[in-house]
């Protein structure tokens, strides 16, 4: 089988994005994570701050506990 580069999007599906990503190396995946959080931050400088704020909110806002009701 003879490997080729396709630039049509209709070929970029969600498994064939699967498929490409399980082929990487974890070192390569880690790479590929450090890129794109660099890409982000270089883009959105405030993107950072903005994930630490949201850790912040309150838990109830956050978190719901579903009870069984009672008999």
């Amino acid at each position: 089988m003879r490997a080729s580069v396709s630039h049509d999007r209709r070929e970029e599906t969600l498994e064939a994005k699967v498929r490409w990503f399980r082929s990487l190396t974890l070192e390569e995946r880690m790479d590929y994570l450090v890129m794109m959080t660099d890409l982000i931050l270089q883009n959105n400088p405030g993107a950072l701050a903005k994930a630490a704020q949201d850790n912040v909110e309150s838990p109830q806002k956050r978190i719901r506990i579903v009870e069984r009701p009672r008999r």
